[in-house]
């Protein structure tokens, strides 16, 4: 198998430069921010905060997004090239608990000029109005929803993970070339899961496959009884489980009532390590999709690193790490082109360094791609997560989905 990947013309383009007088912040600066004339001169101080999960339903991609974001600081900060990066760290809890709704306020008050988060497509749509009003740049790493590609966002809110379109389309075609012809399908009821199920169902029918039953769930619930005997009564080939954490409880009252555990499908929300849940050889032969590329082992070695440094223990996947530290890179590339930390003035810039207006110098790490910058020039950024290139819209138009498959240790191995 190999990697798919999205690739749409990119158009639109950056604001430009505030024009330097030497003497009064141009609009969108501040006297602190204000170029001093030259352009290798930059003495800048980006307040980060993660809107990330540390509890909830999605809190396995707490650890490796927010390993991403602490590397990207020290990256940025060792280069010492004219801007600082402050990272806070925050939790978004899921919609149950609402942890965001105490984090957002906090970041904006405090003073963050950069909001990384959150990895729920439906917890961002709680306070993504919040953070545009308070005009500070959002940046998801693994928001996935097509909702956002047209959000009224004042170009605010941008992210480093592709949408379901692709994702959807790459598992369906996955699921009719493994030669399953009736597809169940269980899916959690919110942004997230019923954008992605409208594509797996498109593209899975495109293909002549069927889907004979579709059971949705609401965030919260804890027994799945119901949907399962819907889906099980249809004679499925195969299931695919478009969750979060509740596939832990899912996977085995599907083994209970006979269903073939090896014919499950899975998706970024719920594809993980699975070897201290279940029994050896329960998901063996059973595959999955994860937006991202296979990355790099001195990266994953910094990663671990950076984390391991705050006390933590070891990262167990890297599920969107590389998306996260390309938020945080390119939003400091931004800023650092735009000499400012202000949120419109970076949003004029995001498009601009990833390489999605057009021309640019390619550049594959800060430092590289910061020198471009304050010597005058324009930086095309290609990061650990993919080249990115961003649209008008803030949305990547190059991403890569990879394919997965479980071993009997119920761990997984990249087919792609």
């Amino acid at each position: 198998m190999t990697a798919a990947t999205l690739v749409l013309a990119a158009c639109g383009g950056g604001g430009e430069d505030p024009e330097d007088t030497g003497d009064a912040a141009a609009p969108g600066e501040t006297e602190e921010t204000q170029s001093t004339g030259e352009a290798g001169e930059r003495d800048l101080t980006l307040e980060v905060g993660t809107v990330l999960p540390q509890t909830g339903a999605l809190a396995f991609l707490g650890p490796p997004e927010e390993a991403g974001v602490l590397l990207a600081e020290k990256h940025i900060n060792d280069a010492d090239m004219g801007i600082t990066v402050n990272v806070t760290l925050g939790d978004s809890g899921d919609p149950d608990n609402r942890a965001y709704a105490t984090t957002v306020p906090q970041l904006l008050n405090a003073g963050a000029h950069v909001i990384v988060g959150a990895a729920s497509s439906g917890v961002s749509k709680l306070f993504i109005d919040e953070v545009v009003a308070a005009e500070r740049l959002m940046i998801s790493p693994a928001n996935t929803s097509p909702d956002f590609t047209d959000w009224d966002d004042n170009n605010l809110y941008w992210r480093t993970a592709p949408s379901d379109l692709l994702q959807g389309e790459v598992l369906g075609n996955l699921i009719a070339q493994d030669g399953v012809v009736n597809l169940g399908v269980i899916y959690l009821n919110d942004a997230y899961g019923t954008g992605l199920e409208a594509q797996l169902k498109e593209t899975f029918e495109a293909a002549n496959g069927s889907i004979v039953a579709s059971e949705s769930y609401n965030a919260g619930d804890t027994t799945f009884d119901a949907q399962i005997s819907s889906v099980m009564a249809q004679n499925p080939d195969a299931i695919a489980l478009i969750t979060f954490e509740e596939a832990k409880t899912i996977i085995p009252a599907l083994d209970a009532a006979g269903f073939d555990t090896s014919k499950l499908y899975f998706v970024d929300g719920n594809i993980a390590d699975y070897s201290e849940d279940f029994d050896p050889g329960l998901l063996e032969g059973s595959k999955g999709t994860q937006p991202g590329p296979d990355l790099e082992d001195d990266f994953e070695s910094q990663l671990n690193e950076v984390w391991t440094a705050e006390g933590n223990e070891e990262l167990a996947n890297w599920n969107y790490a590389a998306e996260s530290y390309d938020a945080v890179i390119l939003a400091a590339l931004a800023a650092l082109s735009a000499n400012s930390v202000e949120g419109p003035d970076i949003a004029a810039k995001m498009q601009e360094v990833s390489g999605g207006t057009g021309g640019g110098e390619t550049a594959t790490d800060f430092a590289e791609a910061a020198q471009i910058i304050v010597d005058g020039g324009v930086v095309d950024y290609d990061g650990p997560s993919g080249p990115i290139t961003f649209d008008e819209k803030g949305d990547p138009t190059e991403a890569t989905i990879g394919i997965f498959e479980y071993d009997g240790n119920n761990q997984l191995v990249r087919l792609n």
